[in-house]
């Protein structure tokens, strides 16, 4: 594990306009992610999660404060080099998966590898690779479905191969159960947490589930659009 934390958050703070003057989500955020960490960040409905983790990842700017992610200050980039940045070190796993429809699940997961100039450090081997990912999640033999032709724990689990084609640095995780039943979220879980454990992945994990967020090592609540505690978790 590198001693220079892999997310750096210092004194962020996101403002949108409305038509009644500005709402502040997020005020003075702050805290650091040591690589190969496991963090969950919980609170009720608009405590800022999901602003928080947009921001991290660099899908959205900051309107003060600072993101140091891998090592690149991402306040400092414009769109471009945001999403460099992400292509090159960021996994994700939505709620709502994010497939496209149009593209069988062996597709779906190589997108992020088409993306690229070059198709990345993967090369030649991008597609096996997305091949062995999805026998990982145990989808070994519907490579050539559809989205329609997987149930929703299926699809998601897809979503998961994606994610880690392109070896990412961080993975983040927005509500990655939050559509699926109890068995289905369970099993879900448990890919997560030991993908990411065998791959060295930091993870970023956004949940309602106390359950799940008990898994990771460190949970940052968040009220008001503040921190409100920064305790650890079970492991």
């Amino acid at each position: 594990m590198s001693d220079s934390p892999i997310l750096k958050v210092e004194r962020l703070t996101k403002t949108y306009a409305t038509a009644s003057g500005s709402l502040t989500v997020l005020r003075d955020v702050s805290f650091e992610l040591a690589s190969e960490a496991s963090l969950a960040v919980v609170g009720p409905s608009g405590s800022g999660k999901t602003t928080l983790l947009g921001l991290c990842a660099g899908l959205d700017r900051a309107s003060s404060g600072s993101v140091r992610l891998a090592g690149e200050a991402l306040d400092s980039l414009n769109e471009d080099g945001r999403a460099r940045v992400r292509n090159a070190h960021v996994g994700f796993v939505f709620q709502n998966f994010q497939l496209i429809p149009t593209l069988t699940a062996l597709e779906n997961v190589c997108v992020p590898i088409d993306l690229r100039p070059a198709r990345g450090r993967l090369g030649a081997d991008y597609e096996q690779e997305g091949r062995e990912l999805l026998g990982r999640v145990g989808l070994g033999d519907r490579c050539g479905h559809y989205p329609v032709q997987l149930s929703g724990g299926e699809q998601q689990r897809v979503a998961l191969a994606r994610a880690f084609i392109n070896r990412p640095k961080i993975l983040f995780c927005d509500e990655p159960t939050g559509e699926l039943d109890n068995a289905t979220a369970q099993n879900m879980a448990g890919l997560i947490f030991g993908m990411n454990r065998e791959r060295g992945t930091t993870l970023v994990l956004v949940t309602h589930d106390t359950e799940l967020a008990a898994r990771c090592g460190r949970i940052l609540r968040l009220r008001g659009g503040v921190i409100a505690s920064d305790e650890r978790g079970a492991v």
